[in-house]
């Protein structure tokens, strides 16, 4: 099953990639669920049953991917984490982690849709980062790794663009700022279901820069996947249904290049996961010019 946000109302994916068509979950169901995302992931079992069984072949129309938003576009809490990856851990001068990676915020002021123009804030260093996201269906407080997938509403694609200088300032570094400029945290472009994909533990990311692949990597290397993330978080804190989480990128990163390379003006970033899908972002001057 995939699901998107549709002008903010969720609505249900069906058809062949390119030529996708929606079906508005409200509408549907006669109002039992949605309009919007945050209603259908608290009632994520009763929707999902629902969902199965419904027949959507009358309602359909073309989706217009300039209208998407991010498929929980106001989640209770938002998670990313670092350092996640092997040889991203290196390239960015620290030794794998043992235990929990770091986790830090992205604010959801900078959550945006797949398709989308970024501002450059000016005097920056803006780097890339794919990420799959995960979407919390059922509420999680201290669950075993074994049995924290079944917590998974979904998976989509997703950035976690960063400016590297507003990042590292001192006397603390300012993770969640550096990442939660407006535009940062591009999303989608839907939602879909672990059940869809042939293994929900090994996908294929990454990402390009006008042509130029700057990132590529699979899930499987995750340091700590999906499930280990999902039970070690909520050994912490409770997850909360719609809550998000970016699990981590790989290697790639403009930051670890020598010499570092980061985004200008007028470059198209896309990014991609296998069985999931693409987001494409153009950047541009906060001048105008």
């Amino acid at each position: 099953m995939r699901i998107a946000n549709l002008d903010g109302r969720a609505v249900l994916v069906t058809g062949e990639a390119g030529a996708e068509t929606g079906t508005d979950i409200a509408a549907a169901s006669d109002g039992r669920f949605g309009p919007d995302l945050d209603s259908v992931y608290r009632e994520w079992d009763s929707f999902t049953s629902w969902a199965t069984g419904v027949d959507v072949s009358a309602d359909r129309s073309p989706i217009d991917r300039t209208r998407l938003g991010a498929p929980s576009p106001t989640p209770r809490q938002v998670f990313a984490i670092g350092l996640n990856y092997d040889e991203h851990a290196a390239e960015s001068g620290f030794d794998s982690p043992e235990n929990l990676p770091p986790v830090f915020t992205k604010y959801v002021s900078s959550f945006s849709g797949p398709d989308s123009s970024v501002v450059l804030p000016q005097g920056g260093a803006v780097d890339w980062e794919v990420e799959l996201v995960v979407v919390i269906g059922r509420e999680a407080e201290a669950v075993a790794e074994d049995v924290a997938w079944n917590h998974v509403a979904g998976l989509t694609v997703g950035q976690d663009i960063s400016e590297r200088i507003t990042q590292t300032r001192g006397p603390a570094p300012q993770f969640g700022l550096g990442k939660s400029f407006a535009g940062f945290s591009p999303q989608g472009p839907w939602l879909v279901t672990p059940d869809e994909l042939a293994d929900r533990d090994d996908l294929e990311l990454g990402c390009g820069i006008d042509g130029e692949e700057m990132q590529k990597g699979r899930t499987s290397d995750l340091i700590f996947g999906v499930a280990a993330l999902i039970a070690g978080l909520s050994q912490t804190v409770t997850l909360y249904p719609g809550d998000v989480i970016f699990t981590g990128t790989p290697a790639g990163i403009g930051a670890g290049r020598d010499p570092k390379r980061f985004l200008e003006p007028g470059e198209h970033l896309d990014s991609w996961i296998t069985g999931i899908g693409e987001l494409h972002q153009t950047f541009v001057s906060a001048t105008g010019k």
